[in-house]
């Protein structure tokens, strides 16, 4: 047999070098679309749920949110594995699938199930959300956000409305978490002391306070060619237009809110922060999909950062805080150097023992 493909070989030489190169190029093809990884995906398709309840405890989250959700999962086709976690005002739903079950079917049968119980939720639960699927070693990059002219509030604006949207948009992105951030607010603080003075109750000044800053349709004018809708547009953009909004009348006079109150821009109560570069910070968190290239996935989120770093000018990026990419690269640089290495010990080998340049 072995005589046979010999002599074959050397009579249709041109086709087995023919042969050769075309594998070569399909092989070289090949493994530059293979994804690369830290470690292969070794959890099993899993859908997570998260329902959150501002003001429930965590025995009230797990009876009235938790519980349900898991009875009504049960029964999913393929649906192995139910892990659950209840705390304050959040509730967390692992489903586990069998291995080898597709997850986009999976999540159209949760979602199928979960429209159903979403109705027979508390009226204070938002409704039940689906994560975006990830893959175990989700974590593709983490991107600080310093600067030394821009408050926290002000890199969260831009964290959210510019920075998170690009990155969404790289493909194999599944989620962009942000820690640390400060959403804007204009609060009212209201003084309990000049409250009883000016004889005006705290539903007053919420209702006020409501009433100015709520938008309502102001219906349509027809005309003779089309419908054109009214439309209200808020005067509130600063804590003092909120403070010139009247309360109530007393004794003829108007009482405003800033008669009562504090009206400042802030932020509501932390329940995270980060430091960036010894200093408080924005870090965004990059999460891939299971069948992204961690590789691919990286340079892209760094073309977007380099497309995006003219445009914040007072804001310093740092992407290296955690970078999984950095060793499959070494991995790679480590590798073709020893594959070098061999082909040259091989061919030292043959010059060596056999001296024949041909061999």
């Amino acid at each position: 047999m072995m005589r046979w493909i010999v002599s074959t070989s050397l009579r249709l030489r041109v086709v087995v070098v023919a042969l050769m190169v075309i594998l070569l190029i399909v092989g070289i093809q090949i493994i530059s679309k293979t994804p690369l990884d830290v470690f292969p995906e070794f959890a099993p398709p899993l859908v997570e749920i998260q329902t959150e309840a501002p003001g429930l405890s965590s025995t009230e989250v797990e009876a009235l949110i938790t519980v349900p959700i898991e009875y009504a999962m049960n029964g999913t086709p393929w649906l192995q594995t139910i892990r659950s976690k209840s705390v304050l005002g959040l509730s967390s739903v692992v489903l586990l699938f069998q291995n080898g079950t597709d997850l986009m079917q999976a999540r159209q049968l949760v979602q199928e199930r979960l429209s159903r119980i979403a109705t027979m939720l508390p009226v204070v639960a938002k409704p039940p959300v689906m994560l975006s699927p990830v893959s175990s070693t989700s974590r593709v990059l983490k991107i600080g956000m310093s600067s030394e002219k821009l408050s926290q509030m002000e890199m969260t604006t831009l964290a959210k409305w510019t920075m998170r949207p690009r990155l969404m948009a790289v493909p194999g992105v599944a989620n962009v978490a942000i820690w640390g951030q400060r959403d804007r607010q204009i609060q009212v603080l209201v003084d309990p002391y000049r409250l009883h003075a000016n004889n005006v109750t705290l539903n007053e000044v919420i209702n006020a306070s409501k009433d100015a800053t709520e938008l309502q349709g102001g219906g349509f004018i027809d005309t003779p060619n089309q419908r054109l809708s009214v439309t209200h547009i808020s005067s509130i953009s600063t804590p003092q237009d909120l403070a010139a909004i009247t309360v109530s009348f007393r004794n003829g006079a108007s009482i405003r809110i800033g008669d009562i109150a504090d009206v400042v821009e802030g932020f509501p109560a932390p329940i995270g922060d980060a430091v960036i570069n010894d200093a408080p910070g924005i870090l965004l968190i990059v999460e891939k999909q299971p069948w992204a290239n961690t590789l691919e996935v990286t340079r892209n989120i760094e073309s977007t950062l380099e497309a995006l770093r003219p445009g914040l000018p007072d804001i310093e990026i740092d992407s290296t805080i955690f970078r999984p990419a950095g060793f499959i690269e070494m991995s790679i640089r480590n590798l073709s150097r020893a594959l070098l290495i061999g082909c040259l010990l091989v061919v030292i080998v043959l010059v060596f023992f056999l001296y024949d340049w041909r061999t």
